[in-house]
């Protein structure tokens, strides 16, 4: 089968669950515990694919300016700095870091 076929499937996959989200009762989506799930969940694939893509490159693990930035970046959340200080910290950061040669 073609990469096109897959393709047209991943896009009819994709419509499909967007349509059902339609149909999901109200009363389900208004749930204080669905809510607190949903967000979790949110909250545990983005922490999941930062550092997936923090450590990994291609299929091998490797430690260099990115795991420091984002070092840098989490302790800049932890002070509660504004999102646009985490993001120049961590570039900042990392750029320190390849400048050292550790890149």
């Amino acid at each position: 089968m073609s990469v096109w076929f897959w393709i047209l499937v991943a896009c009819a996959a994709a419509f499909l669950t967007k349509l059902l989200g339609y149909l999901v009762p109200q009363k389900w989506v208004t749930n204080a515990r669905i809510t607190r799930v949903a967000g979790a969940l949110t909250i545990g694939l983005l922490t999941s694919l930062t550092v997936a893509n923090t450590v990994a490159t291609g299929q091998d693990l490797v430690v260099d300016a990115r795991l420091g930035a984002l070092v840098v970046a989490a302790i800049a959340l932890w002070f509660k700095a504004p999102f646009l200080a985490v993001v120049i910290a961590g570039a900042a950061a990392a750029a320190g870091l390849r400048l050292l040669g550790l890149g």
